[in-house]
């Protein structure tokens, strides 16, 4: 069963043109192509919850029972972590943002801290309006590919960027798993101010659970521009099932081992 769309109507800029993917597997296989958009050309309609809370309570309660056993699992590796943050970095241990969650409600995320205090987001903010926007990318890979993402922050401490490498900053996220503000797997949670700046084909993100892991993150993150990541979100969201959910969970040690989780 997929998450049930909506009857709401959204318009898109008139006499633009998107690049738009047909399957996964032309994503997979760089075959994308650019169709026009005609003026006051329609977005399929989505809801997240409206005819779709039996998906939603099906996809709630595999998380809590999967969460649970994680949290358990995990809990020593959590220790180890939070003791070395606070004795090479100091406090505060954990990281609080607010971020947009199922239909944009905002939610407290945790993160284990990774980079220094009481300094401004403002390059970060600039990364997103780039990134948003179809910029550059950032850098490129050995053999030529772009990178969509900063590969040297200086707020990030020397633990920080052995966190990141391995995605273990993002462990803490369980404890939003657990609360009901995230899923283990949906579209990457999205900052307020990125929000701001979305078209409005790029809302329908926002219309599932944001998770902890998702399709994105198992498909070369860093390569992908912002408009790939929103398409890879859209084509989960719309064919959504527990099964799709394991299997990108199953997915994800490999993704980060192989340097996609960076």
């Amino acid at each position: 069963m997929t998450l049930q769309p909506s009857r709401t109507r959204i318009k898109t800029r008139p006499a633009s043109r998107i690049r738009v993917v047909k399957t996964m597997s032309d994503l997979a296989e760089n075959r994308v192509v650019e169709e026009d958009v005609l003026e006051a050309a329609e977005l399929p309609p989505v809801d997240g919850t409206a005819g779709g809370h039996i998906n939603l309570a099906r996809k709630r309660a595999f998380d809590l029972v999967l969460s649970s056993i994680i949290l358990i699992v995990l809990s020593p590796i959590l220790l180890v972590i939070a003791l070395a943050i606070w004795m090479l970095d100091g406090r505060p241990i954990v990281f609080h943002h607010v971020r947009a969650g199922l239909d944009g409600k905002p939610f407290n995320f945790l993160k284990f801290r990774s980079m220094r205090t009481a300094e401004s987001d403002s390059p970060h903010q600039e990364y997103v309006k780039r990134w948003i926007q179809g910029g550059e990318p950032f850098a490129h890979a050995a053999d030529g590919s772009p990178l969509f993402k900063i590969q040297s922050h200086p707020r990030v401490t020397r633990l920080g960027y052995f966190l990141r490498r391995f995605s273990l900053d993002e462990l803490p996220q369980i404890i939003n798993v657990l609360r009901g503000e995230m899923s283990l797997v949906g579209p990457r949670p999205a900052i307020t101010y990125e929000v701001d700046i979305y078209l409005p084909w790029h809302r329908r993100r926002l219309t599932a659970p944001p998770g902890v892991t998702g399709l994105w993150q198992v498909s070369g993150r860093n390569r992908l521009s912002f408009d790939e990541m929103v398409r890879l979100d859209l084509e989960y969201i719309d064919n959504w099932s527990l099964a799709g959910d394991l299997a990108i969970l199953l997915r994800t040690p490999f993704a980060i081992v192989q340097g996609d989780g960076k």
